[in-house]
């Protein structure tokens, strides 16, 4: 049933029309993500690597990306949990790396071709150092032109 919301509610938006603030750009760029770990979740072990899952961007803008992502969790852990902050990677033309926090604000599942599904997750961008916004800005304000 909550697919079925989601999906009408996606629906509903390109009829109604979009009331994001920033504009957002379509683009594919490749990213990484992985999951903040929550205090008190390593229970005194020692710091593992955090899990990744690799997609891409559809969509970017000055306060949120849309990801394509084929999967919508990192082992028991669901990228869209209450709770779940993002840590997220972009690789931006010619070498440059941007990286963020992340809040999960919606997602639906997509059909890639007819045997493979993934998904896309809209996320509020929630932290920024100011060199890496630099950065993206820069790139947007490029894409405009």
């Amino acid at each position: 049933m909550p697919e079925v919301m989601r999906h009408l509610a996606a629906r509903l938006r390109r009829f109604v029309g979009n009331r994001r603030s920033a504009t957002r750009h379509e683009v594919r760029l490749a990213c990484r993500v992985s999951l903040k770990e929550r205090k008190g979740s390593a229970n005194g072990a020692t710091p593992r690597r955090a899990a990744l899952l690799e997609g891409h961007t559809r969509d970017v803008s000055e306060t949120g990306l849309g990801l394509s992502m084929p999967a919508i969790r990192i082992g028991e852990h669901y990228l869209t949990g209450e709770g779940s902050v993002l840590l997220i990677e972009l690789d931006l033309p010619e070498g440059a790396q941007v990286r963020m926090q992340a809040v999960a604000v919606r997602y639906e599942r997509v059909e890639e071709d007819e045997t493979r599904f993934g998904y896309l997750i809209g996320v509020q961008i929630t932290q920024m150092s100011e060199e890496h916004r630099a950065l993206l800005l820069a790139y947007l304000k490029g894409r405009k032109a």
